[in-house]
Parts: structure tokens; C-alpha cells; sequence
């Protein structure tokens, strides 16, 4: 059996992926009450099959007719109207209410809430303040003072009850927005080109919708609530069926007749409560496949940038110059992670950038890309890729770069692909967004660089979601994705580092053919010297933010000119290595 048979094999016994809506199915509180609720839906929408009188229809034999009365099977009322009737027709009318108060509540909070939660400070404040001046409005006593304007039409009632509900929804969902957009899948399809907009609308919603199914389940419910609160106060239209209007009427009528106040009573109660209990079953469902947030180190995100502008030589694709990066601290004064970096990379060259853990190196890599938290502060410096600047540029005309011209490969596979998608979903959505082509076409470039990248069997890989893969399968899925517009410059991020040893070999003889394939340069950001010596023409070594030595990668590794380059070296080799070359110690004696 092949390594990759080897790979594949566990995928393919991975458990099958399961739904909310499955789960929805075996429980029986979900399937009880959406029962119930689907049963009295379809009873107001059959008002007309089902009564012979209209809802305000009045007989003066029928006033508080018993049950079981001819033509009067739940009784008549105080005013000689149809019980029934009135029952089916306010299902309509809180129906209805529900509808509208929750609809509208959903498109107002929702998008609010994706922008707010995802955009930077200033709309986040904006759309905080917009929110939380509605809430300020007392809620019952606008919607009694706005009675002239809606002239007591329910209708328009509930919609403004909608406009004073969108609140709820906003915080919601901006909330939830706050940590999915730090996922890695995240950051992942905004590196791969993809515009916000899609990213909002397929990702983020995606993964955040259980929460907003939730809340539209109470909504509605209080929605209706609100609706009969007022009609029972007698506030709107009194020809209008509603179970508040009933139930005030029976309220008045209770000893002689207390039928007409449990009918209307316990319907009400019955729809209330199974909208709760069935918005209990959507949170256990829902809170049960979410993808668990993944922690990480740096939040990615575009930085407002300044810098000088300098152009690059002819002879190098890539050239940073004198780039410091800034955070500010509690005392509000920058503290520099990176300090005056230098490098240059040319096309079809491997660059290592070596350094320990907070060294400043993926800060570096993350400033080419654009995608350093709003937090960080660029305040010198220049980047540029293949003689156009990069620092300064806005989020669209980064959009046209990522992806196509610079590509990422990052760290750890499997946090950085969707899981709420298939694999295959998730290639051909970035590949067409970096390249004008049907979807059919999409696919079969696809399935030909998931060959390319070595797995045996594309169209199953292209099928399966990314608990299904290994890790080396997920890393080889990410190159092939960030080679599909053959870029100019590869950026790879310990693109070997969750990896065993074997597969770790063989993504580094893919890079390897891939590079020389693609005439590509890579930026190879790496603590391991074994990565470095394997693959790289040329090492940065960066200590404390600041690149402390460059060179040849031969020379370094023979000759070290920098203590801390030495120190990395000498942690590498142990008593069984053969040195050629004398210790540290031995060759500050010799040069003293």
C-alpha cells in the first residue's frame, strides 16, 4: 500500500456528517410541537372549507350559545358571533402577525449584524449607535402612539413592531460574527480573492444561521404575543379577528359563559409554547454541529497602512524595505514587533524566513498579504511585488493581487478550510473568483490539480468535507487551490509543521515540483533548519522582529556570522551528528 493509500485509508472511515435537521427528526420534542404548529397553520389556511359564517358575523340566537349549538360546534359569544370561526380566522391574523414582525426583524437585523460584526471600528460604531438608539424607543407605548398612522391595521402594526425587534436579531448575529469571521476558513477565502460580500453571504451566514433560526423561533412567538396584547387592550381595528380581542371579550363574560375565554386562552398558549419548545429543539440541534471555534494567534485583517514608497530592481520580484509593524500599547504609545526589515526575493527563488515563535516573521508575511489585524500600524516602509506598491492599497485592488499573483499555503490545514462545505465546493469557489469561468469548468480544473497535487482519487476527495481527509490531504487540497492561478509569489506558512515526517517529505517534494513547474517564488516562513536546508535557496534569519543575517543557504549553514543564526543551528544537532565544521565556543576562541 502507496503513503497515500496509507492516507486516505483512515478518511474513509470517518464517521458520516451530521444534520441539524436530522437531529430535528429524532427529537420529539422538535417533532411534537412542529407538528402541532404545521396542524394549526394549516387550519387557519383552511378558514374557508372549514366555516360556513364569517368571522363578524352576528346572530342575536347565537348569542352565548352553548357548544354543540347547530351551526355553532365551540358555542357562540356575547355577541352572538361564531366561536370557531373567530378561533380559525385569529390563527390567521397571529399568523400573520408573526410573519411580519419576524420577517422584517430579519432583514434589518441580519445584514446590520454581518456588517457590523465583520467591518472595522467605525461601521461597527455606527451601526451599534443606529441599534442602539431603536431600543430606546419604549416598545408597546410607540406602537399605541403610532395608531393614527397605521389606523389600526395590524399589519402595519407588526411591522413597526418588526423595525423595534431588528435590535434582538443585530446583536445577535453580530456577536456571533465577532468570532466566527477570526476563523482560519475565513481568513483562508478572503486570501484566496474572494470579495467580502461572498464571504459574508456563504461562510459567515452559513455558519452563524443556527443562532438566527433561534431567535426568529422566539420572535415569532412574541410577535403574536404583542399582536394580541394590544387587541386585547382594545387598541386597533375591532373587526378584526384576534385571539386578544376574544379573550378580552370572554374576560368579560368569564362566569357566564367561561368557554369563551379558555378557547382562546389555551390556543394562544398552545402556539406560544410550542414556538419555545421548538426554539429549545433548533439551539440543542444547531449548538450541536457548529464547528468549534479555533484558537489562534493573530486575527488576519487588512491594516490601514503609511509607509514610504520605494520601486523594486529589475532582478527581484518581491523587495521589502526598512517594513516596521506597530501595536499600540495600554498607555497608547507604539511598541514595534517588526523593526526595519529588508528582504528581496526573485522569481523562481525559494527564500527561508527562519526565526523563533513571536520572532515577527509571520507579522511580515501577513503585511505582504494585507491582512494584519486592524490593531497593527505600518509606519515605515516599503512592499512591493513585481514594481507595484502594495502598502496603501484598498481592499478591492488587494482583491485582485491575493490569489492570483500572491498565493498562501497556511499553517494548519484543516483549520483554514470550511467546514460546512465540501472540499470540492470550497476549490472551485475560489478558483472563480480568481479566474472568469463556468462552474462545470471550475470543477474540472479542480479534480485535474487535486491529481496534480498527488491524490489518487479526486472526484472522492472533491466530494468529501474536511473531517473526512488527513491533515496531509487537507495541505495538499490548500496547494492545489493556492497554485490553481499559477502565481507569481507562494507564500507558505509552516506549511509542514502539523504534519508526520513522511508526509512532511512529500509536500516538500510538491513544492519543490511545483515551483520549478510554475517558475514561482516562494517565500518559505519556517522554524525548522531540516525545512530550510531541504528547500531553500536563500535564509532570512529574523530575531526580535529585526532580520539578524542573510545569505546563501549552503554559506549560513556552514559559516553563521550571527550568535542567535548559531544558537538555531547548534539546537538543531545533537551527539550524534557529525560536524564538519568546529562549536561555537571553539571558534570565539580561534578569532580571539
Amino acid at each position: 500500500m502507496s503513503v497515500e493509500e496509507l492516507i486516505v485509508a483512515p478518511a474513509q472511515k470517518a464517521a458520516p456528517r451530521k444534520s441539524a435537521w436530522r437531529k430535528l427528526l429524532k427529537d420529539p420534542q422538535a417533532v411534537v410541537t412542529a407538528s402541532l404548529l404545521l396542524v394549526i397553520a394549516l387550519l387557519g389556511i383552511l378558514t374557508p372549507l372549514l366555516t360556513q359564517l364569517g368571522p363578524n358575523e352576528v346572530s342575536l340566537d347565537a348569542i352565548n350559545a352553548p357548544a354543540g349549538t347547530a351551526g355553532y360546534p365551540l358555542g357562540g359569544d356575547q355577541n352572538g358571533q361564531d366561536i370557531f370561526t373567530r378561533l380559525l380566522h385569529s390563527i390567521n391574523t397571529s399568523m400573520v402577525s408573526g410573519l411580519i414582525g419576524t420577517s422584517v426583524a430579519l432583514v434589518i437585523g441580519v445584514p446590520f449584524g454581518l456588517i457590523g460584526g465583520y467591518c472595522g471600528r467605525k461601521v461597527q460604531g455606527v451601526t451599534e449607535w443606529l441599534f442602539s438608539l431603536i431600543m430606546t424607543f419604549p416598545g408597546i407605548l410607540m406602537l399605541i402612539l403610532l395608531m393614527p398612522v397605521t389606523k389600526g391595521d395590524y399589519r402595519f402594526t407588526m411591522l413597526i413592531f418588526g423595525v423595534m425587534l431588528s435590535p434582538q436579531i443585530y446583536r445577535i448575529v453580530r456577536n456571533q460574527v465577532l468570532g466566527v469571521k477570526n476563523e482560519l476558513f475565513v481568513d483562508a477565502a478572503k486570501v484566496s480573492g474572494l470579495p467580502d460580500l461572498r464571504i459574508l453571504a456563504r461562510h459567515v451566514l452559513f455558519v452563524v444561521r443556527g443562532p438566527i433560526i433561534i431567535a426568529a423561533a422566539f420572535l415569532f412567538g412574541s410577535a403574536i404575543g404583542i399582536q394580541s396584547g394590544l387587541a386585547f387592550l382594545g387598541v386597533g381595528s375591532n373587526t378584526i379577528p384576534s385571539f386578544g380581542s376574544m379573550i378580552g371579550d370572554g374576560f368579560l363574560n368569564l362566569y357566564t359563559a367561561p368557554g369563551q375565554f379558555l378557547w382562546p386562552s389555551m390556543l394562544l398558549g398552545l402556539i406560544t409554547a410550542s414556538l419555545v419548545l421548538f426554539g429549545n429543539a433548533l439551539r440543542d440541534a444547531f449548538e450541536g454541529v457548529r464547528p468549534k471555534p479555533v484558537k489562534r494567534s493573530i486575527v488576519q485583517k487588512q491594516a490601514a497602512q503609511a509607509g514610504a514608497r520605494k520601486s523594486a530592481g529589475p532582478d527581484s520580484l518581491l523587495r521589502i524595505e526598512n517594513l516596521a509593524i506597530a501595536y499600540r500599547t495600554p498607555s497608547g504609545e507604539l511598541k514595534e514587533v517588526v523593526s526595519g526589515v529588508n528582504l528581496s526575493l526573485g522569481g523562481g527563488q525559494t527564500l527561508g524566513l527562519v526565526g523563533e515563535s513571536g520572532s515577527g516573521k509571520t507579522q511580515t508575511a501577513f503585511a505582504i498579504l494585507g491582512v494584519l489585524p486592524p490593531e497593527a500600524v505600518i509606519t515605515r516602509g516599503s512592499i512591493t511585488l513585481d514594481g507595484k506598491e502594495l502598502l496603501g492599497l484598498s481592499e478591492r485592488e488587494l482583491r485582485a493581487i491575493r490569489g492570483r499573483s500572491i498565493a498562501y499555503i497556511p499553517q494548519e490545514p484543516m483549520s483554514n478550510l470550511d467546514p460546512s462545505f465540501s472540499v470540492g465546493d470550497q476549490l472551485v469557489e475560489g478558483i472563480r473568483a480568481s479566474a472568469n469561468m463556468t462552474a462545470k469548468e471550475a470543477k474540472e480544473r479542480v479534480l485535474a490539480l487535486l491529481k496534480r497535487v498527488g491524490i489518487q482519487d479526486p472526484q472522492r476527495t472533491y466530494n468529501s468535507y474536511p473531517h473526512q481527509i488527513s491533515g496531509g490531504m487537507a495541505q495538499r487540497v490548500l496547494i492545489a487551490g493556492a497554485v490553481a492561478s499559477r502565481p507569481k509569489l507562494l507564500i507558505a506558512d509552516e506549511p509542514t509543521t502539523a504534519l508526520d515526517v513522511t508526509v512532511q517529505a512529500e509536500i516538500l517534494d510538491l513544492l519543490r515540483d511545483l515551483q520549478a513547474e510554475l517558475n514561482m517564488a516562494v517565500l518559505l516562513v519556517t522554524h525548522n533548519f531540516g525545512v530550510v536546508a531541504d528547500i531553500c535557496d536563500r535564509i532570512a534569519v529574523m530575531q526580535n522582529g529585526k532580520i539578524v543575517e542573510t545569505g546563501q543557504t549552503l554559506d549560513i549553514f556552514r559559516n553563521p556570522q550571527h550568535p542567535y543564526t548559531a544558537m538555531l543551528l547548534n539546537s538543531i544537532l545533537d551527539e550524534t551528528t557529525v560536524r564538519t565544521d568546529a562549536p561555537m565556543a571553539a571558534r570565539d576562541t580561534v578569532r580571539k
